[in-house]
């Protein structure tokens, strides 16, 4: 039987950050993003860890036939209810997923590598994960720097750099293939109209890396064992010292 949580998670939460003004442009983004970097991903199953929701439109053009959700919650009045169960502990049999989203799931986690290990575990070689969240190099992360303490979404997670999350995914035998940044204008003042609109193609040329949003793509490579030939050299070239080669010269054998 499921419990229903008195209090929800922070991840939890973020729906519901979602349908603000900000969340929404921020929601416009990812999609957009997310929608891209899958239009090349191939398969039969793809995972979506958490925010349930919020990607359904991005993964609906997906090439992939099997999306299943998994949420670590339960969570009522969701379309096709999801799989319950852990981002650190996937209920999900090893090397047998073709992709797998992340959205923000390690911006709300206390483990986050154990997340990116469940994720190795789980996708077949050459699977792709998808990874978003927010980058703590950014105005972004210098506003959850003066709002973490308040407890409120967004501010409260842990925004992580995208060179550590690429140090992670390094660790664990995965090469990333695209890293996209978004939401150059500041999460405080007026988020539409043409002043934002030029700090985003400003930040996209000049500073792309201070995004306040960014997505990655990386692949899981396995390496090959690769079988090693018998060494055949001139076994005369390993006799050294006042060893004589040996001769059938002046013998009666044949």
């Amino acid at each position: 039987m499921t419990v229903e949580p008195d209090q929800p998670s922070a991840l939890a939460r973020l729906e519901a950050w979602f349908h603000s003004p900000l969340g929404m442009e921020v929601a416009r983004l990812e999609c957009a993003s997310v929608e891209h970097l899958l239009t090349n991903t191939f398969g039969y199953y793809l995972v979506q860890v958490g925010m349930a929701e919020r990607f359904d439109t991005a993964l609906a053009t997906s090439r992939i036939r099997h999306r299943i959700k998994l949420t670590g919650e339960y969570t009522k009045g969701l379309t096709n209810a999801p799989i319950v169960g852990l981002a650190s502990a996937l209920p999900i049999a090893s090397d047998s997923i073709d992709a797998v989203l992340l959205p923000h799931v390690l911006d709300f986690t206390d483990s986050p590598k154990a997340v990116l290990d469940e994720v190795e575990r789980v996708l077949i070689p050459e699977g792709r994960v998808v990874i978003v969240g927010f980058n703590a190099l950014s105005a972004w992360g210098l506003r959850r720097l003066i709002w973490r303490s308040k407890g409120r979404v967004p501010w409260c997670g842990r925004f992580r750099s995208t060179s550590r999350v690429a140090d992670w995914l390094a660790e664990l035998g995965f090469d990333i293939e695209i890293c996209e940044y978004l939401m150059f204008c500041p999460p405080f003042g007026p988020l539409l109209g043409p002043r934002c609109t030029r700090l985003d193609a400003l930040g996209k040329r000049w500073w792309p890396v201070f995004g306040g949003i960014y997505v990655i793509r990386a692949v899981k490579r396995v390496a090959t064992l690769t079988p090693l030939k018998p060494l055949r050299g001139n076994r005369s070239a390993l006799l050294t010292g006042r060893a004589v080669r040996p001769t059938t010269r002046g013998s009666s054998h044949v």
